[in-house]
């Protein structure tokens, strides 16, 4: 009887014991330093690691003068037709139908590209004709190829893109009156307009 009392004595004892250690065990978790713990909601917006990074790198805005445009920040559709026309002469033909630039054509190109050379400040638009025959649709677009062909070659000799401005007319104004091919043959063209700033090409810097 003692022996058993000592033994049931013993268990409680080592039971309570267990229940007063297992309170004081340590958990198994390394803590994180206080620098780690702010929450993710204190870091920048656009940070690294943000869920949606703001970009903050603002473009850099084009400098017209610095690419040899005139300082106007003007569309050329709002330049004015100078008052001085030097490319009456040069008015480039096609055949019919055709927006290819004809050998024989070139050197009026070739003209007012060197030409354009003593008209700083200026800018040079190129109107596409056609004859009669055909839609007014078909003929819009077959003016504007033409007009196209020709600023084509006119880059090609050295002149800013962004100082030529096209334009089509299609068969709503013809060069020469008449329903022949002798009127028909001056219809299908390309003419040049030298333009100025609204104001002047004193505008021009």
């Amino acid at each position: 009887m003692k022996f058993s009392r000592v033994v049931n004595l013993l268990a409680m004892a080592a039971i309570l014991c267990a229940s007063a250690v297992g309170c004081k065990n340590p958990q198994r978790v390394t803590p994180i330093p206080k620098q780690q713990a702010a929450a993710p909601t204190d870091r920048p917006a656009g940070s690294l690691g943000d869920a949606n990074p703001i970009n903050t790198v603002q473009p850099t805005p084009f400098d017209p003068a610095g690419a040899g445009v005139p300082s106007t920040t003007l569309p050329l559709n709002t330049w004015q037709a100078a008052s001085e026309q030097p490319f009456r002469s040069d008015t480039v033909y096609f055949d019919y139908d055709k927006s290819t630039v004809k050998p024989g054509e070139v050197s009026k190109i070739e003209t007012v590209a060197n030409g354009m050379k003593s008209h700083a400040g200026k800018a040079l638009r190129i109107e596409g004709h056609c004859d009669e025959r055909g839609t007014e649709e078909y003929n819009r677009s077959l003016g504007e190829r033409r007009a196209q062909a020709v600023r084509e070659h006119l880059v090609r000799l050295g002149l800013d893109s962004q100082l030529i401005d096209t334009i089509s007319f299609g068969e709503d104004k013809p060069g020469e009156p008449g329903h022949t091919e002798a009127a028909w043959s001056k219809n299908r063209r390309a003419e040049f307009i030298l333009l100025e700033p609204p104001g002047g090409s004193a505008s021009a810097k």
